[in-house]
């Protein structure tokens, strides 16, 4: 199930449409602002769940791990979109731009009310996506200049996050795994995110749990599961990309080797 990306003619201003359901885990080293034009998005992070429909606008903070999954609905693709805020080009903005910063940055999505300024600024980039020719690159960055500044005009807070250039630093290791198991990600994102190298990640890791990343997150991953689908009532097909796996057929292989019994049949195995 590819994705089709219409961004061969700008480096930062992008379309994204998928045709079917599409599951992702990311962790981007960049702020993303997206518009959404048709479908559905739900995005699955540690400590919240969001569905975001037709003509939303939302920023997704750089560094969060999420599980996004993008479908059709009412018989339209999903379609969005997508501006990359990359820390170098935000780095150069705020040297150009005064700002202030009056608290630490807070790290979760954002969702835009509806505006004048929003509306006229998407509706600026729809016949871009039309173009046979490549889009210039000063163009391309003028329009995610001009992104920045109706996002500050609007949120007059939101210079504590774009202005913030830090990398994360050591933290503690089991409280962060026990909030983001559910993430399939590389070793060394996790490691990155918890201000380790990979060795170092490892190493604190077996210190903390007495065993390795992988048979603790596989664990992790199939009890949250089965707490979905017998205290909540959710079907496998509901569950299995909201806890980690990447396919139905392979969750299921893995939860009955596990309890000894199939997930579509633990109702009546309780």
């Amino acid at each position: 199930m590819a994705q089709q990306q219409s961004n061969k003619y700008a480096k930062f201003v992008h379309m994204v449409t998928e045709e079917n359901l599409f599951k992702d885990e990311i962790m981007l080293d960049f702020h993303s602002f997206v518009h959404i034009i048709s479908g559905e998005m739900l995005v699955v992070q540690s400590d919240k769940s969001y569905t975001f429909g037709a003509d939303q606008t939302m920023l997704f903070p750089r560094n969060q791990l999420s599980s996004v999954i993008k479908r059709p609905k009412d018989g339209r693709p999903y379609k969005a979109i997508v501006l990359t805020l990359t820390t170098n080009h935000l780095e150069q903005y705020y040297t150009k731009n005064t700002f202030k910063i009056t608290q630490s940055p807070i790290l979760k999505t954002r969702l835009f009310s509806k505006h004048p300024l929003l509306d006229s600024f998407f509706a600026s980039l729809k016949p871009y996506f039309d173009l046979t020719e490549e889009l210039p690159d000063k163009l391309d960055l003028m329009k995610i200049d001009e992104a920045i500044t109706i996002i500050r005009s609007i949120d007059p807070e939101i210079d504590n996050l774009l202005a913030d250039f830090s990398i994360p630093g050591k933290i503690n290791l089991p409280d962060f795994m026990e909030k983001h198991f559910m993430f399939n990600m590389p070793m060394e994102k996790f490691g990155y995110l918890t201000g380790r190298s990979l060795s170092t990640f490892n190493r604190d890791f077996k210190r903390a749990f007495k065993t390795t990343p992988r048979e603790w997150l596989m664990q992790k991953r199939l009890e949250l599961a089965h707490y979905q689908l017998a205290e909540k009532k959710r079907k496998p097909v509901d569950v299995y990309l909201e806890t980690g796996f990447e396919n139905l057929s392979h969750f299921s292989f893995v939860f009955k080797k596990h309890f000894g019994y199939a997930p579509t049949s633990l109702k009546n195995q309780l």
